[in-house]
C-alpha cells in the first residue's frame, strides 16, 4: 500500500500528458484536414540520408513535398513529420492521387498508407518476450523495445527456407515500409507456372526458386498434376512452406484468427527480413497409400543449399527430416549441403521431428546444425462440455459454434451398425477407430486420448478433445442415465427369460435410479482462447527425443521454441485454413522461430559464427517457463523436462542477444569430429572438397566444444576440455558453478576464468567427471555455469554410467 499514493500521482501525470498530447494533435491536424476531406496520413520513405544535417533532410522533404501541392503553405499544413535523424522521409496528409504521384518520383522507395498496429503475432513472440511495450497510455501508440528495435526487426537479414514454395499473394509477404534489397543479395525469382517473378517478388520475397528434377527422376515420371494439386513453379500448393515463412520472417497483418481463436497481429520473428523460398518438397501421392502429402529429394535439396549459399543467405531454416535410424553425417546429403553452409558462415536449423515421445527419436543429429525441438504455448482453446446432470466440464476444441445441445452416446469396439447415433454427441475412446462414427450423422464426437496435444478442426462435425480421466467422467455419466440402465436390464431380461430366470428381473428394477435424466445429454459450447495462467509451457508430446542416436555424445536436439497451434499464413487452397491463415502444431513449425531469431541476432552480430549463435541460445535459454514454473514434458507420464527432451531449454531471445561468453567452434573442430567418429581421410576430403588427413592421436569426441556436455559411457572418470570465447566486457571475470548430476563428481579446473585484455578473449579449461556408481544406470542430468554476476552461461551435462563387462 506504500507505493500507492506515488502510482496515483503518476497516473494523473500520465492522464494529464496524454490530454496535452490528444488536444495538440487535435489543434494542429485541423487546419490541415481543412485542404481536402478526402485526404489521408501517408508515410513517404525515402530510405537513408543523404545529408548529415537534420535541417538540411527536413528542407529536402518540404521542397519534394511542394513540388506536389499547390503552394509552399499547403506543403506546411500538410506535413506531420519529418524523419531526419534514423532514416529519412516524412508523414503527410494527402489524398489517394497525390499519394500515387508521389510514389513515381525516382527518390521515393514506397508510399505507406498510415495504419494502427500492435507489435505482437497472436502468441508465440509474446512467450518469448520478443514483442511490442507501449509507450502511453493511448493503444494507438506502441514502440518496439530491446532485440527487435536494436536491429530494425531484421530489415537487413535474409532468411532462406528450404520447403515446399510460397503463396506470394499472403498479406504476410507485402513489402510496405521495407528499403531496398540488400546489395550483398546474388539470387533471383524464377517465373513458372502461376508465378510471375517481376509480379509476384518484392523487397520481401526477393527470392523464389524451384527444384524438382531429382524427385522426377526418382519417381521415373514427367510432371503432371492430374492425381494432386502442383505448380511447377515455386507457387505452394501444399501450404508448409508459407507457413514456415510466415513464421520466420513474416510482415505484420493485423486482426488474424482462425474463426475467431487466437485472434491477434500475425508476424514472422524477424518481421521486416527479407525471405528467400527454394522449393524442394513437392505435394504427391505417398507410397503407403495416406494420400497427398510432401516429398522432397535430397538431390534437389543439396542444389537448393548449393544456390542458397550463392544467394548470399543469413540463416537457412529446414523444416523437414528423414527416417529413423539417422544416417551417418557425411553420408546424407542434406547433411553436407548443410555442411558446406555451416562452414561458410550460414546458420542452418532443422526439425528434431515428430516421433516423440520415445527415446532415440531425434533427427538432424549432425553437430553443425541447430535442431530445434518443440514446446507448447501458454495458451489452450477451453471448451465447456455441460452434462445433462449439470456437471460442467472443459475439454479443448477448435469448434467456434453455434452450440450443440442434443443426447449424448458411448461408441467403443462392441457397437453395432444399428447404434443409436446420429444426431447425438458422440463419447469415442482412442482406442477405437472413429472411422464408423463419421458415417453415422453425429452432432459431435468427444474424443478421449493420451494426450498429444495436437487440436485438429474437424470438417464434418465438431470435435472435442479430453484426456482418459475426464472421458472417464463422461462415460461414468452415460452409464448412470436411468434409460442405459433400462437398456442393461433389458438386455439381461431378455437373455434370463430365456431361462426362466425372472425374480432376478423383478428385483433389479428397484435399482433403477430416481434421476429425472431418462437420456443422456450434452451442450457443447463454443471455445474461447485462453492466454497465460494457468496454461504454461510443456514439451510438447510428439516433439522427439534424445540421446542421439548417431553420435550419443553430441546432445540433440539443442534447444525448444513454441510448435503447437502456431497462428500462419497457409496456401488458400488447405483445407485446414480459414481465410488464408491456419493453425499448425510439430517441429516444423519451430525450426522457422528461432531461425527468424538467428536473423535478428545476426544483424546484431554479423561476425559471429553459426556454432556461436548456438551457444548463445542454449547458454540463455529458459530452464523454467517464462512464468517460473517448472517445464514439463508430456509423455507416457508426464515428468519435468530435461536435455534430452529440449536441449538447454526454452528459446530466450533478449538474452541470447548478450550471452557473455560463447563456446565457439570452426571448420576445424568439425573436422577433429569426423576424425573421432572414425570416418577415414577420404571420406572427411569428400566432404572438404580438398585432401584431408586426421590427427595422430585420434581427437576425442569430448572435446568437441559444445555448448554441452554428454558422457554416454563413464565407467570410472574422464576428463575433457572446453574453452570460451568473451564476447562481453574485455575485463571480466567469470566464476564456475557446478550442479553435479546423482552419483557424479564434476571438478573444473581453473574455477575462475580472468579476461584482462582484447587479445585474451578465448580461454580454456577442464572438467573431470567421476561416477560413484557401481551399476550400469540411465542419465543423470545437472549444468555448468560460468557467471560474471551479469551473465549466467549455462550448459547441460548429461552423464551416463556404463561399466564394462570383463570376460
Amino acid at each position: 500500500m506504500k507505493n500507492s499514493l506515488p502510482s496515483y500521482k503518476l497516473v494523473l501525470l500520465l492522464a494529464f500528458s496524454l490530454f496535452l498530447l490528444v488536444n495538440t494533435e487535435l489543434g494542429f491536424l485541423s487546419p490541415a484536414r481543412a485542404l481536402d476531406n478526402n485526404t489521408k496520413v501517408y508515410i513517404v520513405y525515402l530510405g537513408e540520408r543523404e545529408n548529415d544535417d537534420p535541417e538540411l533532410v527536413t528542407a529536402s522533404h518540404h521542397q519534394m513535398l511542394e513540388s506536389f501541392l499547390d503552394s509552399k503553405e499547403d506543403a506546411h499544413k500538410s506535413m506531420i513529420y519529418s524523419y531526419q535523424h534514423g532514416f529519412s522521409g516524412f508523414a503527410a496528409l494527402l489524398t489517394s492521387s497525390q499519394a500515387n504521384k508521389i510514389s513515381d518520383h525516382p527518390e521515393v522507395i514506397h508510399v505507406i498508407p498510415n495504419r494502427i498496429l500492435k507489435l505482437q503475432t497472436t502468441r508465440t513472440w509474446d512467450l518469448l518476450d520478443l514483442s511490442q511495450i507501449p509507450t502511453s497510455f493511448s493503444s494507438s501508440t506502441t514502440s518496439v523495445k530491446g532485440l527487435l528495435h536494436d536491429t530494425n526487426m531484421g530489415s537487413e537479414a535474409i532468411i532462406g527456407v528450404i520447403d515446399t514454395g510460397i503463396w506470394p499473394e499472403s498479406k504476410v509477404f507485402n513489402d510496405q515500409g521495407l528499403g531496398p534489397i540488400p546489395k550483398r543479395w546474388r539470387g533471383k525469382c524464377e517465373p513458372g507456372e502461376k508465378f510471375n517473378a517481376t509480379i509476384h517478388c518484392n523487397k520481401k520475397l526477393i527470392g523464389a526458386k524451384y527444384y524438382v528434377n531429382g524427385l522426377l527422376a526418382e519417381m521415373g515420371e514427367t510432371f503432371k498434376t492430374t492425381t494432386v494439386r502442383e505448380f511447377k513453379s515455386n507457387r505452394d500448393a501444399l501450404g508448409h512452406g508459407t507457413h514456415t515463412a510466415t513464421i520466420a520472417g513474416g510482415s505484420l497483418v493485423p486482426n488474424v484468427s482462425f474463426y475467431g481463436l487466437a485472434r491477434g497481429t500475425v508476424r514472422g520473428g524477424a518481421p521486416r527480413a527479407r525471405i528467400a523460398s527454394y522449393k524442394v518438397c513437392w505435394n504427391t501421392m505417398q507410397k503407403d497409400g495416406t494420400g497427398p502429402g510432401g516429398s522432397c529429394s535430397t538431390a534437389d535439396m543439396w542444389k537448393a543449399f548449393d544456390d542458397a549459399i550463392h544467394d548470399g543467405v543469413d540463416v537457412l531454416s529446414v523444416s523437414i527430416s528423414g527416417d529413423l535410424p539417422e544416417d551417418t553425417e557425411v553420408d546424407k546429403p542434406d547433411f553436407v549441403g548443410a555442411f558446406h553452409a555451416v562452414s561458410k558462415g550460414i546458420p542452418v536449423v532443422a526439425a528434431a521431428s515428430n516421433e516423440g515421445p520415445k527415446a532415440q527419436t531425434v533427427a538432424n543429429a549432425a553437430p553443425w546444425l541447430l535442431t530445434v525441438a518443440a514446446t507448447t504455448l501458454d495458451r489452450s482453446f477451453p471448451t465447456k462440455i455441460t452434462l445433462g446432470n449439470k456437471q460442467t466440464l472443459f475439454g479443448e476444441s477448435l469448434f467456434t459454434g453455434p452450440e450443440i445441445s442434443t443426447g449424448l452416446a458411448y461408441w467403443d469396439s462392441e457397437s453395432g451398425n444399428n447404434a443409436d447415433v446420429k444426431g447425438k454427441i458422440v463419447l469415442v475412446f482412442d482406442t477405437t477407430s472413429t472411422y464408423p462414427v463419421e458415417t453415422k450423422g453425429v452432432a459431435g464426437v468427444i474424443y478421449a486420448q493420451h494426450p498429444d496435444d495436437i487440436v485438429d478442426r474437424c470438417h464434418a462435425f465438431p470435435c472435442i478433445y479430453t484426456d482418459y480421466d475426464l472421458g472417464t467422467d463422461i462415460l461414468q455419466y452415460i452409464r448412470t442415465t436411468r434409460s442405459f440402465i433400462l437398456k442393461q436390464i433389458n438386455y439381461v431380461h431378455n437373455v434370463l427369460t430365456k431361462k426362466k430366470k425372472t425374480m432376478f428381473i423383478k428385483l433389479s428394477f428397484l435399482m433403477i435410479p430416481t434421476s429425472n435424466h431418462r437420456s443422456p445429454t450434452a451442450r457443447i459450447s463454443a471455445a474461447t482462447t485462453l492466454t497465460g495462467l494457468p496454461a504454461t509451457t510443456k514439451v510438447a508430446e510428439f516433439s522427439s527425443r534424445g540421446p542421439n542416436s548417431v553420435s550419443p555424445a553430441i546432445l540433440k536436439p539443442d534447444i525448444a521454441a513454441p510448435g503447437v497451434s502456431i497462428l500462419a499464413a497457409l496456401s488458400p487452397s488447405d483445407p485446414n485454413g480459414h481465410d488464408g491463415f491456419g493453425l499448425d502444431s510439430g517441429t516444423s513449425m519451430v525450426t522457422p522461430v528461432v531461425s527468424g531469431i538467428i536473423a535478428l541476432l545476426k544483424s546484431l552480430h554479423p561476425d559471429w559464427s553459426p556454432a556461436a549463435f548456438r551457444s548463445a541460445l542454449v547458454t540463455t535459454a529458459w530452464r523454467t517457463s517464462p512464468s517460473g514454473e517448472p517445464i514439463f514434458a508430456e509423455g507416457s507420464n508426464k515428468k519435468l523436462a530435461d536435455p534430452f527432451d529440449y536441449g538447454g531449454g526454452l528459446v530466450n531471445p533478449q538474452r541470447a542477444a548478450d550471452p557473455g561468453l560463447v563456446y565457439d567452434m570452426g571448420i576445424e573442430d568439425y573436422i577433429n569430429y569426423m576424425c573421432s567418429k572414425g570416418y577415414n581421410d577420404s571420406s572427411i576430403s569428400r566432404v572438404l572438397g580438398k585432401k584431408t588427413k586426421c590427427p595422430t592421436p585420434k581427437p576425442s569426441i569430448l572435446d568437441m566444444n559444445l555448448p554441452s556436455i554428454t558422457i554416454p559411457n563413464i565407467e570410472k572418470e574422464v576428463t575433457l576440455t572446453r574453452s570460451v570465447t568473451n564476447v562481453g566486457p574485455i575485463k571480466s571475470v567469470y566464476k564456475a558453478v557446478i550442479e553435479s548430476p546423482l552419483g557424479i563428481t564434476l571438478t573444473v579446473n581453473p574455477t575462475t576464468l580472468v579476461f584482462s585484455s582484447e587479445d585474451k578473449k578465448v580461454l580454456s579449461f577442464t572438467v573431470k567427471a567421476k561416477t560413484s556408481h557401481k551399476v550400469n544406470t540411465g542419465y543423470f542430468f545437472g549444468s555448468l555455469t560460468w557467471t560474471d554476476g551479469v551473465h549466467d552461461v549455462k550448459i547441460p551435462v548429461s552423464v551416463q554410467t556404463r561399466i564394462m563387462i570383463k570376460f
